[in-house]
Order: C-alpha cells, then structure tokens, then sequence
C-alpha cells in the first residue's frame, strides 16, 4: 500500500508524539531527540550522539513551513543536562505558539539536515525481495527521523517504535 500524501500522527500524551498539536497558523511536531551524523562510523558513540530540541511547523495542510532545531550538546557533556537543557528549550518554544492546542496531526513528508543530522518525515521503501507481493521499491511506510517513529497502513496514526 502506498504512502499517502498526508500522514495521520496520533498524539499520545506522556508518550513520544506527546508535544504535537495545532495553533495559529497550522500544526507543529515538537520533540527532543538524540541523533548522530549521517554516516558516522560508530566510533566515539558519546561525543557523536547529539541531542536537540525539534519544533516543526506546517500549515493547515499539513505541508512544511519550517523547523527550529538547536543541538544542546552531546552525551559526553553529560547526557541528563543536555536533555534537560532541549527539555526546557522545546517547552519555551511550545510556549511560543499562539492558541497552541494538544492533539492528532496530519502532515505531508518533509525533510530537513541540520548539523549534518537527517531531521523529517521521509517515506521509505521495500526493496527487492522484502516481502511477498509488495513490488520493488513500493512505498511503504513513512519513517521520522532522527526519533525513529515508522508510520504504515492501515494509516491511522498509529506508529511502531
């Protein structure tokens, strides 16, 4: 089954889509999240994993209008300060939107890098071989990166981890 144009994110709150919603303007992802960069070759994990603050925003349609995206440090800094550090960052700009409500999404695919990191909603596909009956190169689902949410039918928001 193909992606769809406009992907259905469930808000779940005390949970990882919990910072997601609309407000003046269109809707908005929010999250804190670690990422490393792109290829990074697994050597020195704690001075490449990078936390940041994310706050997407798309317009009533669900298409991009633009990211906020601040890297607080590292875990070799100390990895409970700088999360709270993008904890409080995220919170100040949440703050930010005008008439913000908490609740379910629908947005378009979209990608952003910043510091070299892959920040977005891309949509993946199978390749040859992969599951019977799905051809090569189908779309089929949609993944968000870097907090690792994969999107799939039967498109209701849900997502796997």
């Amino acid at each position: 089954m193909s992606v769809p144009s406009v992907i259905p994110v469930k808000c779940e709150p005390d949970y990882r889509t919990s910072t997601i919603g609309h407000c003046l303007g269109g809707q908005f992802f929010g999250s804190v999240t670690a990422a490393f960069p792109e290829g990074w070759s697994g050597k020195d994990w704690p001075e490449n994993k990078r936390w940041f603050a994310v706050l997407h925003r798309f317009d009533e349609a669900g298409q991009h209008l633009g990211s906020r995206i601040r890297c607080t440090g590292t875990t070799a800094d100390g990895e409970r300060q700088v999360i709270d550090v993008a904890c409080e960052l995220l919170d100040q700009w949440l703050d930010e939107l005008p008439d913000r409500t908490y609740g379910d999404i629908a947005i378009a695919p979209f990608a952003v890098h910043e510091e070299g990191c892959l920040f977005g909603l891309v949509v993946e596909q199978h390749g040859a071989g992969d599951s019977e009956g799905e051809a090569e190169g189908e779309d089929d689902w949609a993944e968000l990166y870097p907090d690792g949410l994969g999107f799939h039918a039967p498109w209701d928001g849900e997502y796997d981890t």
